[in-house]
């Protein structure tokens, strides 16, 4: 082998690890303890058809709001089981049934997703990150388009998505309300019995 034959065989050799590296830095994400990183992740579950991947990535509040829905509409399903007459059993039962068995509140989450039109909301403008404000435990991803996802700081250090955080502590709360009014159902229905 000649010098220059070794210059070159040398040269491609360095070139290809340079762009096995860059193709490697390129592919990763960020981590999700930065807004970039939640925010690429919610995008590439959604793109994936995988909504409940992306609960991990909505802030606390939210999440205990889901998991809040499945306990009261629990309490209120088997309530409505053992105490309410036909035919008002079988149509709530079939209204509660869905968060009711839900394995936990990521299953909740999914169902809220597509009946409210949360994943449509979501898809019509994941698009790359145009720029990132962050202040204090909030921050703002502004995509490509324009679009802005407002993020906080979860207690893990993860970046929580707040878009839908109002409407799910507001289920949260009508499943409180309404498992008053089961209840009070309830013991009405075992005293005329």
């Amino acid at each position: 082998m000649t010098r220059r034959r070794a210059i070159v065989w040398g040269a491609a050799a360095v070139a290809l690890v340079a762009l096995v590296l860059i193709a490697f830095k390129l592919g990763r994400f960020p981590p999700d303890t930065t807004p970039e990183g939640a925010y690429l992740r919610i995008a590439y579950n959604l793109g994936a058809s995988d909504t409940r991947a992306c609960f991990p990535y909505l802030e606390d509040r939210a999440q205990h709001a889901a998991y809040t829905i499945r306990d009261y509409r629990r309490k209120a399903f088997e309530r409505i089981e053992a105490s309410y007459p036909e035919p008002e059993r079988a149509r709530l039962l079939d209204q509660y049934r869905a968060h009711a068995m839900a394995e936990d509140g990521a299953d909740v989450w999914v169902d809220l997703a597509a009946k409210q039109g949360f994943v449509a909301r979501l898809r019509r403008d994941l698009s790359g990150i145009g720029k990132v404000e962050v202040t204090g435990e909030r921050a703002t991803v502004e995509t490509a388009r324009g679009t802005r996802y407002p993020f906080r700081r979860r207690d893990n250090g993860i970046w929580g998505l707040t878009l839908f955080t109002a409407e799910l502590v507001a289920e949260a709360e009508r499943a409180a309300r309404d498992w008053d009014v089961v209840e009070k159902a309830a013991l009405d229905y075992e005293r005329a019995r």
